[in-house]
Order: C-alpha cells, then structure tokens, then sequence
C-alpha cells in the first residue's frame, strides 16, 4: 500500500527529530555542569596569537594532550586568529603585509575547533594581506566550523560588531580591536550612497613627544628655517610628530578619542546584550621595551572594563606582558604567543622574495633561512622569550573573578623549522621561569603571582582582586 504524502512528511519529521536528538547527546559536553541561572560559575581558557599552518590532531605527547585537556575543560577557549584560510585563488597579496602575508588551507580552522577553541579575534596586522578576497574566505572557513569570531568585515560596523556565544554559563560577547595595522586594512563606514570599505577595527592613538625646553627651540629654528613647522607655546609640530616642552623626556601615548568612543559605546551595547564581554586587541606597540604596554593600551583597557568589560585579553608584541587586575576584572596585557608557524607558510610572494634578496625561483624555504641571516639575534628562532608563553585560565563564582591560574607552555624553542611553533605544557624548569618573568612583569600593576611547583602552574587568587583595588 502506498504511503500518503502527509504520512510520508510525518516519517521524515520523525527521523529528522531522532537523528537530531541522537547527535545532540553524542556530543560531549564542555566544562562544568551549571547550578545557578547565568552569570554564575565560568571558566575561560584564554591565549594569545594562533599562526597555524599545520595539523595540531596527529600528536600524542603526554604534555600536549594535558595541555589540550586545559582548554577543553573550560567552558569558553578563546584564541587570537593571525592567519587567514584560503586557497591562493581568491584574493591577491596586498602591497604590504604584517611581515609575513599569512596563509593556511581552510581545513586548518576545523583543528581549532579539534583542541576546544570557541571564539577568535580577527583584527590584526595581517586581516587583509591577502585583500578582501583573504578576508571573505576566511569568514566561510570560520563559519563552516561555527568557530565564532570578530575584528573584521565588510565595512565599520560590521568590523566593530560584538560577536556572541551562547554557553551553559551565559551568553558571551566578543570585541576585537588591534592598533598595529596599515592604514588601508581600517575598515570604512558604510553611506546610504557608498558601500563600506571592507577591513579591521581599528584603535589609533597619538604620540606625543617630551622634551627639553632648549631641544624644543632647536626643532623650532630647524622647522621654522624649512617652513614646515606649525608651533604654538611649548607645543611643537615637526614633521607630521608633536614635540611638548616637558621636565620629563619621554613618548606618550592616548587613544585616538573617536575610536575610543566608538568601542566603548560597541562594549556598551554588548553589555545589554550578553552576560560575559571579553575585549581583545593586537597590539605590538610598547612603552620602554617590548614586554611593557605602550600607554594608550593601558588606558584603553582600563575604559572597556570600565564601560562593562569582564576582561581585556592584549596579544601582539610575541612576548609575555604583565597581568592588572582592574575593579576586579583582569587585564591580560600580552599572552604571547600560543601556535606560531609563520615558518611553514606554503606560499610566499614575489615582494616577500624581493625584500631578502631571494632568487624569485627560489622556494619560502630559502626566504626564512634568508631572514634568520639578515637578523643579528637570529630573528624569532633565536631568542627563547619567544617561544614561552602561558593559557591564562581565570575563573569566576557568581559573577566575581576568584583566581586566575596560569598553565606555562613552550613552543619547541631550539627544535628543527618542522618541529617548533606547536604549544605544549612546559616541564618543571621552564614552568618556573616562565611564571617568574610574568610575576616580575605584573609586579608594577600591584599583581602578586605565586608559582605552585607540585603542580606547575602560576596563580592568582586573593580577596583583593575580587573586591577590586
């Protein structure tokens, strides 16, 4: 007898909903198991710069597997993404690029989501090394694996946008900035009569120079003899740099006011709309050394937790920065680096080949042997700051930050090219020295880190953070 339509409609309803039901329960569930309706009790696994061009599932180490069981016991993992998905056929490289034009196969997105990754940043200085094409191709290989992200898009709206995730914790809401970028990568405002400019949020700042009172005559005399100087008091414009007579010399640096006002009101937003807001910018830029925030970062942080962030997570200069614990929420000024295998990209162009003076029949191989040449500390592999690192894990009881614990990990510093860029816990030695470079770097933000050997792991942890300084 032959079925009716509806009949037939209702089967296949009836196998959809089964099939669906039995996929939803074989899916593991992450992190830990909700008493209290959200915000309540949450885990965030947190990490600095992801450059992965090569499969992180094959490996089996006893640390690798322990330090991938870190961020999937979390209920959220997040990572800044400083690569792009795609194929070489769409797009083109830009005249410029972040140092190296970053590429990888799209399936390289799905071994994200294999070691418990959840959300990515987008906006970095290498979000449009491959134009617009790089950047929409990576969005397709992004949502293919429903890995969520933020940071960039096809005009400033978009770019600026919270990107949100639903969890057992609370919905959670991600706000991607970088300040290290070329100016032509700043996506553009979208008008009723133009499109938008397809590219990265940006967050500029200013630089201000202080100096002497007898140096900032010199530069006037020198700027007033060219013509093209603009001076005012003890305020000087000399070549496109603003020079102040001060009694301390020095560089300061401010947020851009308009930018800042926008990402405030962007996290103001997100505030209405979600339960966690993490906030996260690329910045390579620094204050005395590498390992110091430049100013502008430190205020800029301070302002997105003020106007509701529950934290800031800073990725950029590959090199640790200290930690702040600000009205109770933690400031992570640099996490460093997580993968960095910018090595192995396949495919290079012909400007990268030119620029160390490579054979343009040459292979990638031969531009980064060409490139540790032409650095006198070797370039990346020859320096070990590098190559260590830490997964920031904080964890918050009823909405309050209660401790941070961070697990060290190393990136195989002094291993073969193949070999090095993949994380791993680090072992007890190095475990040590990497919290004790962290501690020292927290130290001038009033943060104490205590190093616990039998479990190899830094924490933070006190009444005084969560009641705030």
């Amino acid at each position: 007898m032959t079925s009716s339509p509806n009949a037939l409609r209702q089967t296949i309803r009836s196998f959809a909903t089964f099939t669906w039901m039995t996929l939803a329960l074989a899916v593991p569930q992450r992190g830990t198991a909700q008493s209290t309706a959200p915000p309540g009790s949450m885990t965030f696994a947190l990490t600095g710069d992801a450059i992965i061009t090569r499969r992180l599932s094959p490996f089996g180490e006893p640390e690798y597997l322990r330090m991938l069981e870190v961020i999937r016991s979390a209920d959220l993992a997040f990572t800044n993404l400083e690569v792009l998905f795609h194929d070489f056929s769409e797009g083109y490289p830009a005249t410029h690029s972040g140092g190296t034009w970053m590429a990888a196969e799209p399936y390289l997105a799905g071994e994200l989501t294999w070691a418990g990754f959840d959300m990515v940043s987008r906006a970095n200085n290498h979000t449009m090394d491959y134009s617009a094409g790089g950047l929409r191709a990576t969005t397709r290989a992004l949502d293919a694996v429903n890995l969520v992200h933020a940071g960039a898009g096809e005009n400033l709206s978009r770019a600026r946008a919270p990107a949100y995730l639903e969890t057992g914790g609370g919905r959670v809401a991600l706000i991607s900035v970088a300040s290290t970028f070329s100016d032509e990568d700043r996506a553009g405002s979208q008008r009723g009569d133009l499109r938008g400019r397809p590219g990265l949020s940006p967050l500029r700042y200013t630089t201000t120079y202080h100096v002497s009172r007898g140096s900032l005559e010199k530069l006037r005399e020198v700027g007033e003899e060219m013509g093209f100087s603009v001076s005012e008091g003890d305020s000087l414009r000399f070549l496109r740099t603003q020079f102040v007579a001060a009694d301390t010399t020095g560089r300061r640096t401010t947020p851009q006011e308009g930018d800042l006002v926008d990402i405030v009101a962007v996290v103001r937003e997100a505030r209405k709309q979600a339960d966690w807001i993490i906030v996260t910018s690329h910045t390579h830029e620094s204050a005395e050394s590498r390992d110091v925030p430049a100013d502008f970062l430190v205020r800029f942080a301070r302002s997105v937790v003020d106007a509701g962030a529950d934290m800031f997570v800073g990725h950029g200069p590959h090199v640790l920065r200290g930690i702040e614990i600000y009205r109770g929420k933690p400031i992570f000024y640099s996490l460093a680096n997580f993968i960095f295998q910018n090595e192995t990209v396949r495919f290079l162009p012909g400007d990268m080949y030119r620029r160390y003076g490579v054979p343009v029949d040459a292979h990638p191989g031969d531009i980064q042997d060409a490139r540790i040449e032409s650095s006198n500390t070797g370039g990346f592999p020859g320096q070990r700051w590098y190559w260590e690192s830490v997964i920031a894990v904080p964890k918050f009881d009823d909405g309050q930050l209660t401790e941070i614990r961070l697990f060290p990990i190393t990136l195989g510093f002094g291993n073969p090219r193949p070999q090095r860029g993949r994380p791993r816990l680090a072992d007890a030695e190095a475990g040590q020295r990497i919290i004790a470079t962290l501690k020292e770097l927290s130290e001038p933000f009033g943060v104490s880190i205590r190093y616990l050997p039998e479990e190899n792991v830094g924490i933070i942890a006190g009444d005084r953070y969560v009641r705030g300084r």
